[in-house]
């Protein structure tokens, strides 16, 4: 049976992301995201990075894992997989890439989901994933990297990004060439106004490269990084698409924006949700 999983991120900034650990444990859900976020935050402009006082930012980074770690272990969750913080374009983020990827090893995941610079080449990328690889495979880490969007005001939907589609996915996996080199699909960008694909096209178009997901709902116009069967999103075709592929991954939601309206009093609730959102995604799998 496929395990279900979730980014932490979203109830982290209502309980903090021990207590998240927990109560994600308890509400059902197998494996927990370790989102990155807030180990550095970025400038209005884009072009820099503004340091923060999380303690991924400091000294103790890897106590902090360990920690999470902890905690997982003692609810009977694992962590399976997190997420660098981005934009990658910025050059003095690569140093927080390498500590993601340290930080994903020492907390048990076995990917770190890496955007790709959204307005970059094949070759451009290919040169910041190799940069990254040698020490993603001395921590054991497998960098996974996922499909973008960019915004076309004027037309009011996506327009073309870094491994949006298939044939630009596939590329960038080509020219890395590298086992510890593999896809996670954004189930929700695959399916926008512009992307000109689908979920169920990319999934079938990735096959055994697809490792990892990212999983929420959407009106097919805006990221809205909603509960499943909340939106829009075929989920029946989409999961009809990673049976056809035999996907063996964990099914990993991204829903980050569902928590918005729960407080410290009730969040418990919301999450219990989005683990029933995932079980259902899972029993179509079965």
């Amino acid at each position: 049976m496929l395990k279900i999983s979730t980014e932490i991120d979203s109830a982290a900034k209502i309980i903090g992301e021990e207590k998240a650990v927990e109560y994600y444990a308890k509400a059902g859900f197998d494996a927990w995201d370790f989102s990155m976020f807030d180990m550095v935050h970025v400038s209005s402009d884009r072009k820099s990075i503004i340091k923060t006082n999380h303690p991924l930012c400091g000294e103790n980074y890897l106590a902090f894992a360990r920690r999470l770690k902890k905690i997982g272990e003692d609810n009977g969750i694992e962590c399976n997989q997190s997420h660098a913080p981005f934009p990658t374009h910025i050059p003095e983020m690569r140093s927080y890439l390498k500590r993601s990827i340290e930080c994903t090893a020492e907390a048990g995941g076995k990917i770190c989901i890496i955007h790709p610079m959204n307005k970059a080449s094949v070759e451009e990328n290919t040169e910041m994933f190799n940069e990254l690889l040698p020490f993603a495979k001395q921590c054991g880490v497998k960098i996974a990297t996922e499909n973008m969007w960019n915004w076309d005001a004027e037309k009011d939907c996506v327009k073309f990004a870094a491994c949006m589609t298939p044939e630009s996915f596939n590329a960038h996996l080509d020219a890395v060439n590298d086992e510890f080199f593999v896809a996670c699909l954004d189930i929700g960008h695959a399916e926008m106004l512009g992307a000109n694909t689908s979920a169920p096209e990319m999934i079938k178009a990735l096959g055994k490269r697809l490792c990892a997901l990212h999983i929420h709902d959407n009106d097919k116009r805006h990221d809205s990084h909603q509960i499943p069967f909340s939106m829009q999103i075929d989920f029946d075709a989409a999961a009809r698409a990673l049976k056809e592929i035999g996907y063996n991954g964990y099914l990993t939601l991204e829903a980050d924006q569902y928590l918005k309206d729960y407080n410290k009093d009730n969040v418990f609730d919301g999450m219990k949700d989005l683990a029933r959102s995932a079980m259902k995604i899972r029993d179509m799998l079965q």
